[in-house]
């Protein structure tokens, strides 16, 4: 039953993780956890949903987390981590030109066709010594592999970003079939399947976990919606969204592109915690 649901993701020739894994399994047949109504409370029932993604600029940078497709001809730099314990020391092949995020994070991702490898860093920033990021971590697209147990990533839930982000060449042939990557202001001292690593201090139940999985209520009636919008929507009820990190409320992750039309991406502003519902996920198999 479960096997029917899983969908293979590729990207520019690389499949993005295989089928079985975690960000491409479907949940929408999956039963509600017991402790649904209380996790979305404390994330925000009546915060609305905001695509964090778009086309243009917002205060000078683009909108979205960018990535940069790279090669084995792409030279290939040391990093000095602030946190190298739990950083993969590379070297990684940043680009001349490389994108990073705006804002604080300054996310930068490195999507290696040649390899089929991803390449993550946090808080990228280039030093009159070289290279230096908070962290950094290195993922073999073809497997399940997960980070040390309690090992950040790029991220703060120890996930990569890259198979979470809404992307436009996904919603240009309709369908987006992966879980998208989502923020919640709070978390708990706490990490589930397939997160490896928290960042909080509290230990108030109440508060959700990262690689918390939620999902759009199938009652939600998607009628109405612009196509992109739609597309989004499709996914959230489909394959839902896992939290990654601790940012605004119900943020979802996705990467910039021109042909977003943020008119249309925007009317995701119109659902709220509420639409939503926590998924158990304890019957999916663990790779």
């Amino acid at each position: 039953m479960i096997a029917s649901f899983l969908a293979a993701v590729v990207f520019m020739g690389c499949p993005v993780f295989p089928a079985s894994n975690p960000w491409n399994q479907r949940v929408d047949s999956l039963p509600v956890a017991a402790d649904s109504a209380t996790v979305v409370r404390s994330i925000g029932l009546d915060a609305p949903v905001h695509a964090d993604f778009g086309s243009g600029l917002y205060e000078g940078s683009r909108i979205g987390i960018p990535f940069d497709v790279v090669t084995r001809k792409t030279p290939r730099s040391r990093v000095t981590f602030d946190y190298a314990d739990e950083s993969d020391r590379g070297p990684y092949p940043i680009p001349r030109g490389v994108h990073i995020e705006g804002g604080g994070d300054r996310h930068a991702l490195l999507f290696d066709r040649s390899a089929c490898r991803l390449y993550e860093l946090y808080a990228l920033q280039k030093t009159a010594g070289g290279w230096r990021a908070g962290s950094g971590a290195i993922f073999d697209l073809r497997r399940n592999a997960l980070r040390p147990a309690g090992w950040t990533s790029a991220d703060a839930a120890g996930l990569p970003i890259f198979p979470g982000l809404a992307r436009w060449d996904e919603a240009a042939r309709g369908s987006i079939n992966h879980a998208l990557r989502f923020t919640a202001r709070k978390t708990r001292r706490a990490y589930v399947y397939p997160a490896r690593h928290y960042a909080s201090d509290s230990n108030d139940p109440s508060l959700p976990p990262m690689g918390l999985r939620v999902r759009l209520k199938a009652s939600f009636d998607i009628g109405g919606y612009p196509p992109q919008a739609r597309v989004v929507l499709t996914a959230l009820k489909r394959y839902g969204m896992i939290l990654a990190d601790n940012g605004a409320p119900w943020f979802i992750s996705g990467a910039p592109d021109p042909h977003w039309s943020n008119d249309q991406v925007h009317t995701l502003g119109q659902l709220h915690g509420s639409d939503f519902e926590v998924v158990d996920t304890s019957s999916l198999p663990r790779s």
